[in-house]
């Protein structure tokens, strides 16, 4: 019988790793990694923070009083340095108590309706200041109408005017009160100032 040489520690232990790699080194045959699943869970949206609002207003407070609960009419006119004067009297017509806050709007209009010249400038005698209306009560705004021949005729362009329109503080309905008047129908000359709406009757 052929003997062969025996194998060295080196070959010994290349054919130990060479069977390791074929039968795994050991009984157990190998099985994959355990799949591990995480769920991952997104926490839930906050709701969206509202802006804090702005103080309410008092429950049945006094609300500003809207052109249809108004009348409006002028008052005894005086006169002093070539101007006329004249309080428009706003009288509270409703059911409830209202407010004013402010300056009206003013303007001389045609017999349709129509603005003649410049509107009312503010005059800043008396600062703005809320003014309540209960039920019939009455208060004013100071008119001063500038006298249009205080103008030459070529600037002025005089028109005869008999009413005037009136707008309440803060509102787009207009009244309309009867003033007979000479207007300037150019636009760059202002005959018209009205002050804040102050309480009381201006007749008074």
């Amino acid at each position: 019988m052929k003997r062969f040489p025996a194998a060295g520690p080196t070959a010994v232990a290349a054919f130990v790793t060479l069977s390791c790699l074929l039968t795994a080194c050991g009984s157990a045959s190998p099985s994959a990694r355990p799949t591990v699943t995480v769920t991952v869970t997104a926490p839930a949206s906050s709701p969206a923070t509202s802006q804090p609002a702005g103080p309410s207003p008092t429950p049945g407070g006094p609300h500003p009083c809207s052109t249809s609960a108004l009348s409006a009419t002028l008052g005894q006119p005086g006169g002093a340095a070539g101007s006329s004067y004249y309080p428009i009297e706003f009288t509270n017509a409703s059911g409830s108590a209202c407010t004013l806050y402010g300056y009206p709007g003013v303007s001389f209009v045609t017999t349709s309706g129509s603005q003649v010249a410049a509107a009312a400038t503010e005059s800043p005698v008396y600062p703005r200041s809320l003014v309540m209306l209960s039920p019939a009560a009455t208060v004013h705004a100071e008119l001063q109408v500038a006298t249009a021949v205080n103008y030459p005729s070529s600037v002025c362009h005089p028109v005869a005017v008999h009413r005037i329109r009136v707008f309440p503080p803060g509102q787009t309905d207009s009244l309309f009160v009867s003033l007979a008047a000479t207007a300037c129908a150019n636009p760059a000359v202002s005959l018209l100032s009205v002050q804040t709406v102050q309480p009381g009757s201006g007749s008074s």
